[in-house]
């Protein structure tokens, strides 16, 4: 794979500062087409120790408007990264539409590092490498632009720039160290670019012998690409695919829930504060274990999310927890993939974020309300289930609750908001208009259901017509939960890669 990048090309200072003008001109001007397009670029930076990937990242920063521009270096992973899944990281980072972003390192690092030095085996590499596969997948799906370049060099060549940086005092200890394996990290490099090397996200392997072949072979590049993204007619909306199931209008998951169930005031005040006083013994117990927890709270307008969350804050410290209330997107939410502004809240090791409605959304009020395309909610179940895939991998506690009521209930609770007056401000046309969305969203909810509710993150659905009875369900939900994942699993917080 890498024989066509030691050839030992070179391009002359003269013919460099020739061409440099017109790439640089011509860069500028794709630039301004990519922010007409609204189209994320992400510019990833890889190769072996010594191939000046530094030098063309500055390069890049010089014939692109640093205005539209966030160049990310990843080298050792922080105390907050390490607290979260492994593309929290990553995500924090990606441009919003109709800008770049030029990452040194990427997602690619660690995964090739770790199996070079045989900190993981094979099967947890290709773990990896899949779920690279996926994330870049997810990105180009919305509308991303990935070029992904690759600079090489020989074993000879580095050892030469080893060599010259060891006499002029600057060999870094990478360089020192990759030098010594260099060949196994060659066959693990071209492993990982083998099995993700793909038409929406190609690998461009350059030559690095010489910098001004490096530097203007990859401006040509990403001028080309830039170019071609900005030119071609808009392409057919992908296919859907087919459904996991077509409820009955008649029949959907929901109505399996009970709805009939009652609790007496004094069974209520007693599990009340029995569950509240388990629930801080247990948060606290997550936090010595540095294991997160996330619980999602989705369901009926006035069907009582915010009085559960009320009752399970109560018997978490303050110190631990945040809730997050999701509403309609602010402009820079809407100018990144709709899981972004729900990945930037994934707690803290030992902490617990509670999402008051959540990335269901998407399947949800998107679905019905048309906000998103067939083929965008669509494709959203599976990145959904990646998503939760992820922080069940981390540690991270994850509970799913589905509040349900009957239509019935939930007019008289519209009703009873009007009349009385602190309670108004919760009553908007909005409720109203979904309200009589209502058949379509049970067809929603039960595909919601059908598809993302895995062994590792199942929704639990809520009997919520007797508020008594919803709160203490959660609150003994999330207990049993919180008391089996503590008591049966030594996990320690740490993806993959950093568990092995």
């Amino acid at each position: 794979m890498f024989e066509t990048a030691e050839l030992g090309r070179k391009v002359s200072k003269k013919e460099f500062d020739e061409l440099e003008p017109e790439l640089h001109t011509r860069l500028l001007a794709a630039q301004l087409a990519i922010r007409a397009a609204n189209t994320p670029v992400i510019v990833l930076i890889s190769g072996v120790e010594g191939a000046s990937r530094g030098e063309v990242v500055n390069v890049l920063n010089k014939w692109l408007d640093a205005r539209g521009v966030q160049t990310c270096a990843f080298w050792e992973s922080s105390e907050e990264e390490r607290d979260r899944p492994r593309f929290w990281r990553f995500w924090r980072v990606l441009p919003p539409r109709g800008t770049f972003a030029i990452l040194f390192g990427s997602w690619y690092i660690d995964p090739i590092v770790e199996h070079a030095f045989r900190r993981i085996d094979r099967n947890a590499f290709e773990h990896e490498l899949h779920r690279i596969a996926e994330f870049e997948q997810l990105l180009v799906d919305d509308g991303a632009l990935i070029i992904k370049f690759w600079f090489h060099l020989s074993k000879e060549k580095q050892l030469e720039r080893l060599n010259k940086d060891l006499a002029a005092n600057i060999a870094s200890p990478q360089i020192k160290l990759h030098s010594k394996h260099y060949d196994r990290f060659v066959e693990v490099s071209e492993l990982a670019i083998r099995n993700t090397d793909v038409g929406h996200a190609p690998w461009h392997i350059i030559e690095a012998t010489d910098k001004h072949y490096q530097q203007l072979t990859a401006g040509r590049i990403l001028l080309d690409t830039l170019e071609r993204h900005c030119s071609k007619t808009l392409a057919a909306l992908p296919q859907s695919s087919p459904d996991v199931s077509e409820p009955d209008t008649d029949s959907t998951i929901l109505d399996t829930v009970d709805l009939h169930l009652t609790m007496s005031d004094e069974d209520y005040e007693h599990s009340l504060s029995l569950y509240q006083e388990k629930l801080r013994r247990l948060t606290w117990q997550a936090k010595e274990q540095k294991r997160s927890t996330v619980l999602v709270f989705e369901g009926w307008d006035a069907a009582g999310k915010g009085g559960a969350i009320r009752r399970l804050i109560a018997g978490i410290d303050a110190r631990l927890f945040r809730v997050i209330s999701t509403s309609a997107p602010t402009d820079e939410e809407k100018a990144h993939h709709y899981l972004w502004r729900f990945w930037r809240h994934v707690p803290r090791a030992g902490h617990v974020t509670l999402y008051d409605r959540s990335w269901y959304g998407r399947v949800l009020v998107e679905r019905v309300e048309g906000f998103a395309q067939r083929h965008e909610w669509q494709r959203a179940y599976q990145e959904i289930n990646d998503f939760e895939e992820q922080l069940r991998e981390h540690g991270v506690i994850l509970c799913k609750f589905w509040l349900h009521i009957s239509p019935e209930q939930q007019l008289q609770r519209f009703m009873a908001r009007q009349e009385e007056e602190w309670k108004q401000y919760k009553l908007t046309e909005d409720d109203w208009r979904n309200r009589s969305h209502r058949k379509e969203y049970e067809v929603a909810v039960h595909d919601m259901v059908a598809r993302t509710s895995t062994r590792t993150a199942p929704w639990t659905l809520v009997s919520a017509n007797d508020k008594r009875v919803a709160r203490i369900s959660v609150l003994k939900t999330v207990c049993e939960e919180l008391e089996r994942e503590l008591k049966s699993s030594s996990h320690q917080p740490g993806s993959p890669l950093e568990s092995e």
